[in-house]
């Protein structure tokens, strides 16, 4: 079993952003095809976005706990002025898309499970490193994606980790 990354875990053959069974489960689905916006309650998928659309991103936006995803403690650290991403979009993942060039912004629920920030932002670099290597299609490959969360999770946080998936990204890639 492959362990998680950050909001990405493996749900039986796809890789899934997002707990697909928690409360309205909305979750991004990565197929061959593209990204895939889902919710608990639709049998068909609310977005496809093909993975030839990403010019920039995506990017992962993500809290540790799933109680900082919350309206509540949104409008809490809103009213403390911090500079904590809380609230309903903290789960959100964001992207710069082509044909019409538009910027997207889709939710996912957060699971029980807390997500360890160093987890967090290697998602992030994987995904946006993915994309600038002109790779994004490889994210929607299941075994593709398994290799390089099994090399990124092992990074360390004394590491360069932006080389350091730059590095694994065009290991796999060749």
């Amino acid at each position: 079993m492959t362990e998680p990354l950050g909001p990405l875990e493996l749900v039986g053959d796809r890789w899934v952003i997002g707990d697909p069974y928690r409360r309205e489960g909305a979750c991004l689905v990565l197929t061959a095809d593209g990204m895939e916006h889902h919710k608990l309650a639709a049998s068909e998928p609310l977005a496809v976005i093909p993975w030839s659309r990403f010019v920039d991103g995506p990017s992962v936006w993500a809290t540790a706990r799933a109680w900082s995803a919350t309206r509540t403690a949104g409008v809490l650290l809103d009213t403390l002025a911090t500079r904590t991403v809380a609230g309903p979009r903290a789960c959100s993942v964001l992207a710069y898309l082509r044909h019409p060039y538009e910027d997207v912004l889709i939710t996912y629920t957060h699971h029980e499970r807390r997500y360890p920030f160093l987890h967090i932002s290697l998602l992030d670099i994987l995904l946006r490193k993915t994309t600038e290597a002109k790779a994004a299609h490889r994210l929607g490959d299941p075994a593709w994606l398994g290799e390089a969360v099994a090399r990124v999770a092992a990074i360390r946080s004394g590491r360069r980790p932006e080389r350091a998936v730059a590095e694994i990204i065009a290991d796999l890639n060749s």
